[in-house]
């Protein structure tokens, strides 16, 4: 997949299917635009809790509302490099200085406001005349331009200006404040954190780096192993199948035999097992979903980390690094081979014949063994919520 490819993946908001605007993250890690935010949660207070809109796992609402949650600065970076590259949006970016020129009006003019080249530095794009006068500027002598409308490889990402402190304008992040868990610049050294544990936030973000790939490997392994039990069912669905026509068959032969009395009786017996291949399909499909929405977190988790460790900067491995490491090791707890195994118990029903001598039962009867439980405690609830997988468990099957 190349850069191109994997940035417009990335940047696109799963609620709206457009680019993403101010996009927010998460403690699930899943990225969503603020104004989706506010309009999926417009009945939240600050403080209430809130399902994410992809894996619905809950989160806090910060105090001062759904715009206090952390933004995406990686995610945004993203953005800027899908406008850069090869594609329609970037044949629309328009030169920065001369644009800001009103006394360019004319239809000649106007072309030369497209923009051919953008200076990460100054943060602005120019035309071709712009882009040589900046470069004649001693200042921008060092300066890194890229050319509008081609493919950017991650060293170009990468060499966006870095991350500046939000409290001090224009201060370089450069500090990682290990007791705070936090980025930041000189300033916020100086004043907040100099008593505190610090370091270079390139050195610390080596070790980051290390839990990230790790992290990712072992997603990546659990990931196949998610992949490989979905299959399972189908099988399954196509043993019930089988076993029920075989059942089906035999109260039909059953009650073929008996007088015309006891057809009423048969057919309810038919009904029983319409409605046992209702539940057991049913929760087939509630297992299976449970295991592809596991599988969608785990593919969203690696996806961002592995972007985000060929596109990051240290500033933003540093920042995301510890809620990476958070989220892979709550999805690596659940341990999806049990999981399938304990919440579909031993099928097995049985067609028992009768005789006419029987008052009741003249045909037979079915019997469905293997119940699945009905009643969570409470402990098992809550590992279901934290998980993301509660769902309304009623149906009784099992694999063999």
């Amino acid at each position: 997949m190349s850069i191109v490819k994997e940035v417009y993946d990335m940047t696109e908001c799963c609620i709206c299917n457009e680019v993403f605007t101010d996009p927010r993250v998460l403690p699930c890690i899943h990225t969503f635009c603020l104004n989706c935010l506010l309009n999926n949660g417009n009945d939240k207070q600050p403080g209430d809790d809130m399902p994410c809109p992809l894996c619905r796992k809950e989160f806090t609402i910060p105090a001062n509302g759904l715009p206090g949650i952390q933004k995406n600065f990686f995610m945004e970076k993203l953005v800027a490099a899908r406008k850069l590259s090869a594609g329609e949006e970037a044949g629309h970016i328009l030169c920065d200085v001369c644009r800001s020129d009103e006394a360019r009006t004319s239809e000649a003019t106007a072309q030369a406001k497209l923009a051919t080249k953008h200076c990460f530095q100054c943060k602005q794009s120019y035309c071709d005349q712009c882009s040589w006068s900046h470069t004649k500027i001693k200042a921008a002598a060092s300066h890194v331009m890229v050319e509008i409308g081609k493919e950017l490889q991650n060293e170009e990402i990468a060499l966006r200006l870095p991350a500046t402190c939000e409290m001090h304008k224009g201060e370089e992040i450069i500090v990682f404040c290990l007791e705070c868990q936090l980025a930041i610049c000189v300033m916020c050294f100086i004043k907040s954190h100099k008593t505190h544990d610090c370091s270079d936030i390139e050195e610390v973000s080596i070790d980051h780096r290390k839990q990230m790939k790790n992290d990712t490997d072992k997603i990546s392994e659990l990931m196949e192993k998610t992949e490989g039990v979905l299959p399972r069912f189908e099988k399954e669905q196509n043993d019930l199948a089988n076993s029920l026509c075989d059942i089906e068959r035999e109260i039909n032969m059953a009650a073929d035999k008996q007088i015309a009395t006891v057809e009423c009786e048969g057919a309810m017996l038919l009904s029983e097992v319409e409605s046992i291949r209702v539940k057991r399909v049913k929760q087939l499909d509630t297992v299976k979903q449970e295991v592809e929405q596991h599988m969608v977190a785990l593919e969203s988790l690696k996806q961002y980390s592995e972007t985000l460790l060929s596109s990051g900067t240290a500033y933003d491995v540093a920042r995301s690094a510890n809620s990476l490491h958070s989220r892979a090791e709550e999805l690596m707890t659940f341990d999806v081979i049990n999981h399938v195994d304990n919440s579909l118990p031993s099928l097995n029903i049985n067609f028992t014949s009768s005789t006419l001598l029987e008052v009741k039962n003249l045909v037979g009867t079915v019997a469905e063994e293997g119940s699945f439980p009905r009643i969570l405690c409470k402990q098992c609830v809550g590992l279901l919520c934290k998980l993301g997988l509660w769902f309304s468990y009623n149906i009784n099957t099992h694999y063999t």
